[in-house]
């Protein structure tokens, strides 16, 4: 087990007193602290090592607070600086904000209020440490996985993962659109004794009922129209392995009846064809709907949902998550800088604090396009509020000052507009917001999965 690891914080004061009282009291509350008695002295220290946080004094003799701040921030503007000073005014306020600082506090300080305050602050400066070591974790359970999760949800989903992956279970995973359910369905092959075998997925919503059909089963020739010769499906493909089944509750009744006797008989039969063929495949499935409730309201077989539903693992939206958003932004954000060859080290923490305020109804897909953006579009070193703001502007309902509303709210300008275009623009808007995923789009605009696609077959010549 790993152990914890005690998060370093620099005071900055010339009053050696003052100092020293600090020193022992967040000391006590289980931080590393270093000292420094003036801002050339911090400067100088924050060039050596990336502390966790800094707490500064405002006037100092040689370099004040201010000034240093404005230095760190060129060394490191992902350390969060608290400013402590003894004359607050509207002026020393906005030069803190101004030069970066995360917060101020006015002395004599209020001790209950500065431990809130530091924890608030050093929650976002380990998560680059975190994001190594919990890589370096995973990695070892699951070898070829990208599994990255350290809040309460997350441990315990992956403990059962770690679990299942074991067995020769059927594994039903469900959850929002973009959580991550195909990265858990990676993680339960890759780490079963069929990992060496092939893994085969399909989005069981992207096809007609027929073409669905021919790519589980496969089919003979002249089965159909344009079956030239024999074809393979998917569940022969995969034999000896894994087979993936995305947006299963997408599935026609016929369809869902014949993977019913799939699941039962472990046999399938071509399209056009008499053999029955044997197969060894084991079966995970997903999807973004409740299947009991569509079970209940008898769109889903009640067999077929018992026969998926030998093992569920429920995955938590990244609103419950929180913990994970730092250490995922800084995944994708490493991800991206090395794909477009750009030398971005981190988030600034007003940026963390941005990312942490936002409720993401996309999820995990949303937060990868958003930092992904990001990225191409940033010139500096450190991304912050204001190139974060450059996606979330359109999409996010994240105002300025911070506050988080409830829901993503699409917002097209209907002024001197045709119905046609309102229209137009509404579906495309809705399916920026989703990340390019067509189902969750459909969902948000009250409309069926089979009416946007014609919509979006209207739009062809358009880019989105």
């Amino acid at each position: 087990m790993k152990a914890k690891v005690r998060q370093s914080i620099l005071v900055v004061d010339d009053d050696a007193a003052h100092r020293d009282i600090l020193k022992k009291l967040i000391s006590g509350w289980g931080y590393e602290v270093a000292e420094a008695d003036d801002g050339s002295t911090a400067i100088a220290q924050v060039k050596q090592r990336a502390f966790d946080l800094i707490l500064m004094d405002v006037r100092m003799q040689q370099v004040s607070g201010i000034d240093a701040l404005e230095q760190i921030q060129i060394i490191n503007p992902a350390i969060p600086v608290i400013i402590m000073t003894a004359y607050e005014s509207v002026e020393t306020v906005k030069n803190s904000w101004k030069k970066g600082a995360y917060d101020y506090l006015t002395k004599p300080l209020d001790f209950e209020k500065l431990k809130i305050n530091i924890a608030h602050a050093t929650e976002h400066t380990h998560l680059k440490k975190e994001n190594e070591y919990l890589k370096t974790r995973l990695g070892e359970q699951f070898d070829r996985q990208n599994m990255i999760g350290q809040s309460p949800a997350m441990i315990k989903l992956l403990d059962i993962v770690a679990q299942v992956a074991a067995t020769e279970a059927t594994v039903l995973i469900t959850g929002e659109s973009g959580t991550g359910k195909e990265m858990i369905a990676n993680a339960i092959h890759y780490n079963s004794r069929r990992k060496d075998a092939p893994f085969v997925k399909i989005n069981c919503a992207a096809l007609t009922e027929t073409l669905l059909e021919s790519e589980l089963f496969g089919h003979e020739k002249g089965a159909f129209t344009g079956a030239d010769s024999r074809r393979e499906g998917k569940f022969r493909q995969a034999d000896g392995g894994s087979i993936f089944l995305d947006e299963v509750s997408e599935m026609s009744a016929a369809m869902q009846v014949k993977l019913l006797r799939v699941l039962q008989e472990r046999e399938i039969t071509r399209v056009g064809g008499s053999e029955v063929i044997t197969i060894n495949v084991r079966v995970i499935a997903a999807s973004n709907k409740d299947l009991k409730k569509e079970m209940e309201e008898k769109r889903f077989r009640e067999d077929l949902f018992y026969r998926l539903n030998v093992v569920t693992l429920p995955m938590p939206p990244l609103r419950e998550r929180k913990e994970d958003i730092p250490l995922l932004a800084q995944h994708f954000l490493q991800l991206f800088s090395a794909k477009n060859a750009k030398l971005i080290k981190g988030f600034t923490p007003q940026a963390i604090d941005k990312l942490l305020k936002y409720s993401w109804p996309g999820n995990i897909r949303e937060l990868m396009n958003a930092v992904e953006r990001a990225v191409v579009l940033s010139r500096a070193e450190y991304l912050d509020t204001e190139s974060l703001m450059l996606l979330m502007a359109d999409n996010m309902s994240v105002s300025l000052s911070g506050q988080e509303k409830e829901e993503t709210k699409l917002a097209v300008p209907v002024e001197n507009l045709p119905l046609e275009e309102v229209e137009k623009r509404s579906i495309l808007e809705a399916l920026a917001a989703c990340g390019g995923n067509k189902s969750e789009a459909a969902r948000r605009l009250g409309i069926t999965r089979k009416t946007l696609r014609k919509k979006l077959e209207r739009y062809e010549n358009t880019a989105f």
